[in-house]
C-alpha cells in the first residue's frame, strides 16, 4: 500500500458514482480529489469505463502536473483540474460532467437562474457561465485555458459559496470539500438545471426568487449562524460525518455521502 492509497480509493469511489447519479453518458465526465498535505491529486484515467474502474487505475499527479503514481494516462481534462486546485485553495475535489440539463445551459451560454429555494439550498445565486474561449486559447493549452476562463469568471465570486460553473459551449464543473461532496454538488447542479429549464418553458417570464429568500435558504445551511440539520452534531470529518442523498426518481440507489458541518 502506497501513501496515495486512500486518495486513489476516494477518487475511484467518487468517479463510480457518476453513472449511478445519471450524470454521465459514455465516458464524458471525471472526478479528481486533492490531498493538500501530500501536494497531490488523483484523477480518473482517460476513456476508461466507470464500471471497470479500480482504485489502482487512478492516476496521481502533483500540482505541477508530474505523474507520481499510475500506469494509465490521466483524463484529458487534468490540466483544468490542476489549474482550479492551484487557484481555488479551499476546494478538495472537482467534478466535470456533460450532464444533460446543465450542459443545455452551457451550450446556450445562459446562467442557470435561481428560481426557487431548491437552488438556494446549494448555491448562493445564479450558476455563472464563462465567456467563449478564443481561437488562440483553444489552439494553445486548451485544457489549462479552460481552467483559466473559469478563474477569470470567478474574479468577483467566491468558490466556497458558488461551487459550480458552466463553461460556455462545453459543460459543467462543480466542486466540494471531498470527492463525494463534489459529486453531491454536481448532482444538485443537474437537478436545479432541470427545474429551471422546465420552469422557463412553462413560464418564459419567470423571475428569480428575491434576494432575501435566496439568502435565507443559503445561510440557514451554509452561513456562520446556520441552523439547518443537527447543529449539535460533531464537526465534519471525512471519517465520521455522513449524510443520506436520497434520489426520488426511478430505481436509483440510495448513496451515503459525506456531509459538511451542520448538514444532515
Amino acid at each position: 500500500m502506497t501513501r496515495y492509497a486512500k486518495l486513489k480509493q476516494d477518487c475511484c469511489e467518487a468517479n463510480r458514482l457518476l453513472p449511478a447519479r445519471n450524470l454521465v453518458d459514455l465516458t464524458f465526465g471525471n472526478v479528481s480529489v486533492v490531498d493538500r498535505r501530500l501536494g497531490a491529486f488523483a484523477i480518473k484515467p482517460s476513456g476508461v469505463d466507470y464500471a471497470n474502474l479500480m482504485p489502482d487505475d487512478m492516476v496521481v499527479l502533483d500540482l505541477d502536473g508530474n505523474v507520481l503514481e499510475g500506469r494509465l494516462k490521466p483524463s484529458s481534462d487534468t490540466p483544468t483540474h490542476r489549474c482550479l486546485y492551484r487557484e481555488f485553495h479551499t476546494i478538495g475535489a472537482i467534478v466535470h460532467t456533460h450532464s444533460r440539463n446543465a450542459t443545455v445551459f452551457a451550450q446556450a451560454g445562459i446562467p442557470i437562474p435561481c428560481l426557487g429555494t431548491t437552488h438556494a439550498d446549494y448555491f448562493s445565486g445564479e450558476i455563472p457561465v464563462t465567456r467563449l474561449m478564443t481561437e488562440s486559447e483553444v489552439k494553445g493549452s486548451y485544457e489549462w485555458q479552460t481552467g483559466s476562463v473559469i478563474v477569470e469568471r470567478f474574479a468577483e465570486l467566491d468558490p466556497i459559496t458558488m461551487s459550480a460553473v458552466l463553461v460556455q459551449g462545453h459543460g459543467s464543473f462543480a466542486w466540494g470539500t471531498a470527492g463525494l461532496t463534489a459529486v453531491e454538488t454536481a448532482f444538485a447542479l443537474e437537478i436545479v438545471a432541470e427545474m429551471a429549464l422546465k420552469a422557463m418553458q412553462l413560464n418564459p417570464q419567470v423571475q428569480p426568487i428575491p434576494p432575501h429568500l435566496l439568502s435565507k435558504h443559503f445561510d440557514r445551511k451554509h452561513g456562520p449562524n446556520s441552523y439547518y440539520g443537527q447543529c449539535d452534531a460533531a464537526p465534519y470529518s471525512e471519517s465520521t460525518a455522513t449524510s443520506q442523498l436520497i434520489v426520488a426518481a426511478g430505481d436509483s440507489p440510495v448513496v451515503t455521502l459525506p456531509s459538511e458541518a451542520h448538514k444532515p
